[in-house]
């Protein structure tokens, strides 16, 4: 149920420079989701009363990902004043008048920090009666965070940004996380008081506790249980050890859950994917999107899938699909191209070097090697000869090729849409079927095979193939 006393404010303005990249920080995937979209989800867990995020460098592109992602968020612009303390502020403006609870404050670059973690720190927060509550972390190294200065009794003093730090206070380990609880009125009161009189001429919201220690109130801060949760992401180098640590969950995930996966190390799965029970994942695979394993199949190894459903004990081996179906108990690859469209039926097959595209294949038909079907319906029971080509554009449109059930064609056939081939129709090597074909036909082209003898030894006297051809000839006289 929702928490009529509970507001949660994302904080989502910053440009993210260290990234080197044209995409906002905060919109660089992990499991297939942004980093954002991964705060949001934690917020929308606690089921809080209100969310609201405060936004500024590439303001409509980060909204309408945040909007999509967790429709009725609040959204308010970052003014030209500089500082958490400032966004804060703004984002507090946002809050319906009257309300009187607590604001939990998460950066909208913190993807690994989970509703938990935030649930525990609230309710710390509330059995204390505290009026701000401060989520911390032990680092080995803690170059470049604010730090926790601790008093004599072992509570928070003041937080100290590592610009402002003196030599003995970069040596402390506690270090800010960046995640708060406040209670709404003081947090309020002290914001105001709050100026830009430090290394970086900006707001501290850090500074808020400081002041509401002086002020008498209760202020804490609570280490957290690992320091990974509160990770943040500046540079590629943090978004791929956040992007590691989240997989190997994931990964460990669907272990417990019944999952043979081989080598974890080398298998990347999204946060939306879903495998059943006694799947196994073979190496160097990756399941992205919205894929959808069910029991007893095997991938990989070498595979990627995208979007894709694989159903019951089917077989997907050195393949690489999106948007397609792999019916149950069927087999593809090694070495295929599933393009979106593809729909392979029950005990079906698509082998070695084969690409499909807009492509219905029937139960227990088979396309097995060499061939390229595309904008293509074959029925049941069907075989598509090695080296086949539906030639399915004209220059300026596609064209549907129609293959009927229980059909053989016949190696390197070239089908030129739009055609259709009927039910139980045959067609001979080599062959290119430019008309439909009635259902049990044979399908031919006529041309006879001319043998010219002594064709080799006229025009490329002097060969190996002469010579050898010579030497074959007075063997057999």
């Amino acid at each position: 149920m929702t928490d009529p006393n509970l507001a949660i404010i994302i904080l989502a303005a910053g440009q993210g420079t260290r990234m080197k990249s044209s995409l906002p920080k905060i919109l660089h995937t992990i499991a297939g989701v942004p980093l954002v979209g991964h705060v949001l989800a934690s917020a929308a867990a606690l089921e809080p009363a209100h969310v609201v995020a405060v936004v500024r460098h590439e303001r409509d592109r980060v909204v309408g990902v945040m909007s999509e992602l967790l429709p009725g968020l609040l959204i308010v612009d970052q003014d030209d004043v500089p500082g958490t303390g400032r966004a804060v502020e703004q984002g507090l403006a946002a809050l319906p008048e009257g309300f009187d609870g607590d604001v939990v404050i998460v950066s909208g670059d913190v993807p690994l920090l989970d509703s938990v973690t935030i649930a525990a720190l609230l309710a710390e927060h509330r059995s204390t009666a505290s009026t701000a509550t401060l989520l911390s972390a032990l680092l080995d190294d803690a170059t470049g965070y604010g730090r926790v200065v601790r008093g004599a009794d072992g509570g928070l003093d003041r937080i100290v940004e590592q610009k402002d730090a003196t030599d003995d206070e970069l040596t402390i380990t506690e270090i800010n996380s960046g995640t708060y609880v406040f209670g709404v009125g003081p947090l309020r009161e002290q914001l105001a008081l709050v100026g830009t009189d430090n290394a970086q001429k900006e707001k501290y919201l850090t500074d808020v506790l400081g002041l509401l220690k002086q002020a008498g109130s209760a202020v804490a801060a609570v280490p957290v249980s690992q320091p990974w949760l509160v990770a943040g992401v500046n540079d590629r180098i943090q978004l791929a050890e956040a992007a590691l640590r989240l997989n190997d969950l994931i990964v460990r995930g669907h272990q417990r859950n019944g999952v043979s996966i081989v080598d974890p190390a080398s298998t990347w799965i999204d946060l939306s994917v879903s495998i059943g029970e006694d799947a196994e994942i073979l190496p160097n695979t990756q399941l992205k999107g919205a894929t959808t394993i069910e029991r007893d199949a095997i991938i990989g190894p070498d595979t990627t899938l995208v979007d894709c459903e694989v159903k019951q004990g089917a077989t997907v081996k050195r393949t690489d699909a999106t948007l397609a179906v792999i019916g149950a108990w069927s087999t593809v690859g090694p070495f295929a191209y599933l393009r979106p469209g593809t729909d392979l039926g029950a005990e079906g097959k698509i082998g070695t070097f084969v690409e499909t595209k807009n492509a219905v294949i029937g139960a227990g038909s088979k396309v097995p090697h060499l061939s390229y079907v595309g904008d293509t319906t074959v029925g049941v029971g069907s075989n598509i000869g090695a080296g086949t080509i539906t030639a399915n554009y004209d220059g300026v449109n596609k064209h549907k090729t129609v293959v009927g059930s229980h059909v053989r064609t016949g190696s390197h056939n070239v089908f030129v849409a739009p055609v259709r081939i009927g039910d139980g129709a045959y067609s001979g090597a080599g062959t290119v079927i430019r008309k439909d074909v009635a259902p049990g036909a044979l399908a031919i082209n006529v041309a006879p095979q001319r043998n010219m003898a002594g064709w080799v030894e006229a025009n490329r006297a002097g060969s190996a193939a002469a010579k050898a051809a010579a030497e074959a000839s007075e063997e057999t006289n």
